[in-house]
Order: C-alpha cells, then sequence, then structure tokens
C-alpha cells in the first residue's frame, strides 16, 4: 500500500475522539474492571498469566489511565498554568523553561497562553485555566486589576505573579531589580563621561518601564544633571517608533552622546539606527540579546536572570500548594552588568 494510502489500524468499532475505557480493557481481556484497575495502578492480587493478558489488552487498544479522573478524587490536577506577554520573546525561554522543570520536579503538567499583553485576554486565559482546574498560575500580567482572581484564590489556587506586581491584591511576585538594573546601567555611562544620555522605554503604564525610567533618573540625579524632556521616549516598541525616537535623539545642534535602552527589543531597533550612523554612540541595553558579545563593538547590557525568576516563583507557587506560605511576599532578583564595549565608547564631542 503507498505510504499516503496507509492508515492505522483501529479497534473495530472505535471512533477518533473516543478513548478507550477500562471497561473495553475489562472485555477484551475477559476480567473484571477491579483486575484492571490493580494491573494499571500496579496493586497486588494479579496473577501473572491474568497480568499478561489485560497488558495485551491495553497495549491492543492503546488504552491509557485517566490521571485527570485519579488526581481529582485527591482535590488536585496535578497541572499549573502560565500565562507569559509574549511567547515569542527570547526573555520568556529561559523563564518558561525554569517554571516546567519545578512542575515536573513536583510531578506536575504545565500549561503555557500568552496574554498579548492584551489585559481582557489575561483575565479570559486565567479563568479558562482555572476552569479546568489548575492547582495554581504564574502570571505575568498585562492588567492593572487582578481582583478578578479573589474568587479562585480563596478556593485554594495559589498565585505567584512574575515581572510585574499583581494590581490591588496582594499576592507573591518574583521581579528584576529594574529600578537599580537600569541605574546602575546609565551610571555606567556617565562613569565613561557621558552627560547627554537618552532613555528609549516601553510603555509608561507598564511597571517595568516605570521603574528603569526611575533608575534612569535617579543615577542622572544622582551625578546632578539635568535631564531635558527630549532625552527621554516611551511608548510601543514598534521599531518605526523607536526608530523616531532614536533618529530624534541623535538630531539637532546638542544631540545624546549615549542611549540606554528599556528592553531587549528597543535594543535591536537602536542598534540598527547607530549601524548607519558615522559618528560613535554609546549603548547600554536592558535585557541581554543573542549575539550582542559578536556585534563591534559587543553590546554592554544589563542582564536579568530569567530562570532563576522562573525557578523561584514556581518554587514559592508548590510551597503555597503545600501550605508552608502564608503571607505574600515581593522577591527582587538582581541584575548584572555585562560590559562589552557599546558601554564604554567616550563621547565624540
Amino acid at each position: 500500500m503507498p505510504e499516503t494510502a496507509r492508515r492505522t489500524d483501529r479497534p473495530t468499532g472505535m471512533r477518533y475522539g473516543n478513548r478507550p475505557t477500562m471497561k473495553d480493557v475489562a472485555a477484551r481481556a475477559g476480567v473484571g474492571l477491579k483486575t484492571v484497575s490493580r494491573v494499571v495502578n500496579g496493586e497486588p492480587g494479579v496473577t501473572p498469566e491474568t497480568e499478561r493478558r489485560v497488558q495485551d489488552a491495553i497495549d491492543a487498544l492503546g488504552f491509557r489511565r485517566n490521571d485527570s479522573a485519579r488526581v481529582l478524587r485527591k482535590g488536585r490536577t496535578a497541572s499549573i498554568g502560565l500565562i507569559l506577554e509574549d511567547l515569542a520573546d527570547p526573555f520568556y525561554g529561559p523563564l518558561s523553561r525554569a517554571v516546567e522543570e519545578v512542575a515536573r520536579a513536583h510531578g506536575a503538567l504545565l500549561i503555557n497562553g500568552s496574554s498579548a499583553e492584551d489585559p481582557d485576554r489575561e483575565q479570559e486565559l486565567a479563568l479558562a485555566l482555572c476552569a479546568r482546574r489548575v492547582d495554581g498560575l504564574v502570571v505575568i500580567p498585562a492588567g492593572d486589576d487582578h481582583r478578578y482572581l479573589e474568587p479562585e484564590i480563596k478556593a485554594g489556587v495559589a498565585v505567584v505573579f512574575v515581572d510585574r506586581p499583581a494590581g490591588k491584591i496582594d499576592a507573591d511576585v518574583v521581579l528584576s531589580d529594574n529600578y537599580g538594573g537600569a541605574r546602575d546601567g546609565v551610571a555606567h555611562l556617565i562613569a565613561h563621561g557621558h552627560r547627554r544620555i537618552g532613555f528609549i522605554g516601553d510603555m509608561p503604564r507598564i511597571h517595568t518601564a516605570a521603574e528603569r525610567l526611575r533608575g534612569y533618573r535617579a543615577a542622572m540625579e544622582d551625578a546632578g544633571i539635568p535631564v531635558a524632556d527630549s532625552w527621554m521616549s516611551l511608548g510601543v516598541t514598534d521599531p518605526q517608533r523607536v526608530r523616531r525616537a532614536a533618529e530624534q535623539m541623535l538630531s539637532g545642534p546638542d544631540p545624546v552622546t549615549a542611549v540606554f535602552t528599556g528592553n531587549n527589543r528597543v535594543t535591536v531597533t537602536v542598534i540598527r539606527v547607530l549601524a548607519e550612523r558615522s559618528r560613535p554612540v554609546a549603548l547600554v541595553g536592558f535585557d541581554d540579546i543573542e549575539l550582542a558579545d559578536l556585534l563591534r563593538p559587543g553590546v554592554t547590557v544589563i542582564a536579568q536572570d530569567p530562570a532563576t525568576i522562573g525557578r523561584t516563583a514556581a518554587e514559592r507557587l508548590f510551597r503555597q500548594l503545600d501550605g508552608t506560605l502564608v503571607v505574600p511576599e515581593r522577591i527582587d532578583v538582581p541584575t548584572r552588568l555585562i560590559a562589552r564595549g557599546s558601554g564604554e565608547l567616550p563621547p565624540a564631542d
């Protein structure tokens, strides 16, 4: 039979979507339901010959144990949800992996979803996961009002927020030190002689963007440098918007000599803008980016630790589920400055 015409054999009378049950296994093996249950769950009291017949029936039918029903009887579903901002953002890859590793160590399944930075979509996804009876949620919040989760939390769902605090409820949150990292990055540029330093960041309503702007302002104030309004630009991270902001800062009679970028997406666009200019401009970016060390000069960054953030959040989630955590806490994970060359360029004038 040609490969394209080959079809998977299925037991007679069985349709797609109808999974074989223990009753089907019992009928095929000629035993009772209790015997099948004992074999499936590894319990004693079954002869080797009977166990072989049951196992043959399981293999023939493609039967799989219904873990959902089993764990529901115990009051836990052995699954947790992770709501991210954007699954394509490289920051969330190691974070998600770390959450998954902790979940796996606790015998739980991780279900991922993306809010796409939409508060309504975040709420819809969170409640859909709760309706499917996940044991807990790790949430990167898109909205600023999470009172919709209060009934779920009271019902026993564990919740930990990541990257940004919850809005209008008390809950565990694990964050990067956004303020301190931004302050260190701008101070690094100041230490290399820069006074006209631009800041290009994300939407001001986002906690991380606001904290990084605050760190920028603090570093400039510490150095006694007044900040011109034209040196700051916050908004969507769309490349066209970021490009306009960078070009405006780099133009005119007193252009900035250095730029501090508020996240990895902004940094990538600013790198492209700077590559088109003959005059060197210093750059420090918040978030590391792929191949940053291979560019010339290499890109100096304030690196976050998404794996530690994800692992810490997941561990706190399971401690909530175990009943060992009661009072919500805020945990700030340190950042580190990686000097690669772009942040060490001196002012051109």
